[in-house]
């Protein structure tokens, strides 16, 4: 088993894309701009915005942050995004999720300019994947083929399944893989809470990419020897042993599956690191008019 590294390789891509934001600054006179959207208290929700904050100082990118809270009207959230897309000083725009319910999230994602849709979630950005059109990819399937670029990993002819079939990950995940390009050309299988056999489904992948929120969801059973295990799962869970008061845990049973694997993600450290990474990618390739010119 081989760990497949997403602190060695995010650092490594930090540091590419450290030079290339010193090369903006130096031909417009402004660094990128990523601006982010935050409603509400959520623990991870609060966890995960500091640490796109903090990566973007860290690449020399402008970051900027709007805190709400839970009672801000739908109404004041979208006023506040046709702001900030009017904005030409903004390359990207984040809406963190989860929104309070009264809320609706569909809105807000088709509210933000596409071309500032560093999230990769508006449906232009998802149609033109789907058509292998240049796009703001979704940043975590976006920061995975960047892995598996970085690790050489062959896709060519292999059976791919993903669990679980989210706009966010397992879809696009099932696109991306199956596209005419490498990273890809597998056989998908795209998997979900009605497949039928999903046990035997799982351990026929050569490439499984669990993203379904449910800690250690697949178990050893269900992995065939020298498959390749991308873990998506961010599964948080109270405990007295850690300074934070609380340890995150995969979709995939590391302890028992890693034994199995070829290549594996650990949680932490795996595909979270990557999907920072995938957006600063899209937020720099929108401050360098890369995409949509």
């Amino acid at each position: 088993m081989q760990l497949l590294d997403g602190k060695f390789v995010s650092e490594k891509l930090k540091q590419e894309i450290a030079a290339e934001a010193a090369g903006v600054l130096a031909t417009k006179g402004r660094k990128p701009h990523l601006v982010a959207i935050l409603v509400g208290n959520d623990g991870g929700s609060e966890t995960y915005v500091a640490s796109k904050m903090k990566n973007c100082e860290k690449v020399g990118f402008k970051s900027s942050l709007h805190r709400y809270d839970n009672s801000v009207t739908e109404e004041e959230l979208l006023a506040k995004i046709e702001e900030i897309n009017r904005d030409e000083d903004v390359d990207g725009l984040i809406v963190q999720l989860p929104l309070p319910k009264h809320i609706d999230p569909e809105k807000v994602t088709e509210k933000i300019d596409y071309k500032k849709d560093v999230d990769g979630f508006h449906p232009v950005n998802l149609g033109r994947m789907m058509r292998n059109l240049p796009c703001f990819i979704p940043a975590t399937p976006y920061g995975i083929m960047m892995m598996l670029e970085e690790y050489k990993i062959e896709t060519s002819g292999k059976h791919c399944v993903v669990v679980g079939r989210s706009n966010i990950v397992g879809s696009p995940m099932s696109i991306l893989m199956a596209r005419n390009a490498y990273p890809g050309n597998c056989t998908v299988t795209l998997t979900h809470s009605r497949t039928k056999d999903l046990k035997n489904v799982v351990a026929s992948a050569d490439i499984i990419v669990a993203a379904i929120g449910k800690k250690n969801f697949v178990t050893a059973d269900m992995v065939k020897p020298g498959a390749v295990i991308i873990d998506v799962g961010i599964n948080r869970e109270v405990s007295e042993t850690t300074k934070s008061g609380y340890k995150l845990y995969g979709d995939v049973d590391f302890d028992n599956v890693s034994e199995k694997a070829s290549w594996i993600t650990p949680v932490p450290g795996g595909v979270g690191l990557m999907t920072i990474v995938g957006l600063l990618k899209n937020t720099l390739a929108s401050a360098k008019k890369e995409i949509y010119g």
